[in-house]
């Protein structure tokens, strides 16, 4: 049977009694419904995953005895990072989330001139800290035992601006040409994805003058949300850990 895996925020170590934070504790006792002995699994994204059992449930309080840390690494060979438009309603949840379940690196959220959302401030850094939470959650049900780095949303000229070339640049551009991209083993690769009406011309000037290189995911126009996980999935398949039939 499965165990359950829990994200805790906190620092963790084997053979010592360890409450647990507010959130999980909830989820372990109103959720779960969990009762003294039964087994979970902790991490904290430092690699490991530690061996749990409850040890006693007092209304929303939840103590457990850790015991047994292993070191589990389930990341990809391929520094991935993705660089995704925002699109509208809750659609970036999703690609957050099946991009975790992916392997990506690190998620990097932007706005472009044809985005519909607009975010600044303390609104951003809401909406970054509720996407850290929605990829710690895809850590918990994929066996990842590192977060991937989620960055607050930023306008798009300001990330080209401060980001410096590194490893293989490539941005989704229905109208590309050419073959595949030529990668060097042991790079990163960063994947750009535009908003639902595309990159204007200006932002596409603006990439290819930092390094980007366009590809194409076939004839069809995908939606935001599945050009991106239909980018890192053939990414990663091509060059990761994803397994060609």
């Amino acid at each position: 049977m499965r165990l359950t895996r829990l994200y805790v925020d906190a620092p963790l170590a084997s053979d010592r009694l360890f409450e647990l934070p507010a959130e999980p504790a909830l989820h372990v006792a109103r959720v779960l419904r969990a009762r003294e002995g039964d087994a979970i699994v902790l991490f904290n994204g430092d690699g490991r995953e530690f061996e749990a059992v409850v040890d006693s449930v007092r209304g929303s309080r939840v103590a457990v005895a850790i015991r047994q840390a292993r070191s589990v690494d389930r990341e990809s060979p391929l520094e991935l990072n993705l660089v995704q438009c925002v699109p509208r309603g809750d659609r970036m949840d999703w690609i957050v989330q099946k991009a975790t379940e992916l392997g990506v690196a690190r998620i990097v959220p932007v706005l472009s001139q044809r985005s519909v959302v607009r975010l600044e401030g303390k609104q951003a850094e809401s909406k970054a800290a509720h996407w850290r939470a929605v990829a710690a959650s895809a850590c918990e049900q994929c066996g990842r035992n590192r977060l991937p780095a989620v960055d607050a949303p930023r306008p798009l000229v300001d990330y080209l601006g401060a980001s410096a070339a590194a490893g293989l640049r490539l941005v989704l551009d229905p109208a590309a040409e050419g073959g595949g991209p030529v990668w060097t083993a042991g790079t990163a690769i960063e994947i750009a994805v535009g908003p639902e009406g595309g990159f204007t011309a200006e932002e596409s000037d603006a990439m290819r003058v930092t390094g980007y290189a366009g590809v194409a995911l076939g004839p069809r126009i995908l939606r935001a949300e599945t050009a991106a996980v239909a980018a890192v999935a053939w990414l990663q398949t091509r060059f990761g850990d994803m397994i060609s039939l």
